[in-house]
């Protein structure tokens, strides 16, 4: 007997994820006045909000 259904196929089942995760870097000036550079995994709901997401240290 052959399967009938996939793994692919049970993924896809749970639920389609309307995010998507953008990586926002941010680069800072220390109180030594070197450049550092602050990094974040941050999920948004469309491509166009990644524009306007300001991170904190």
């Amino acid at each position: 007997m052959a399967k009938t259904q996939t793994f692919g196929d049970k993924t896809k089942k749970k639920g389609e994820k309307t995010f998507v995760n953008v990586k926002v870097v941010k680069a800072y000036r220390s109180e030594k006045g070197t450049v550092k550079f602050l990094e974040r995994f941050v999920r948004v709901n469309d491509i166009a909000e990644a524009e306007k997401i300001d991170i904190e240290r």
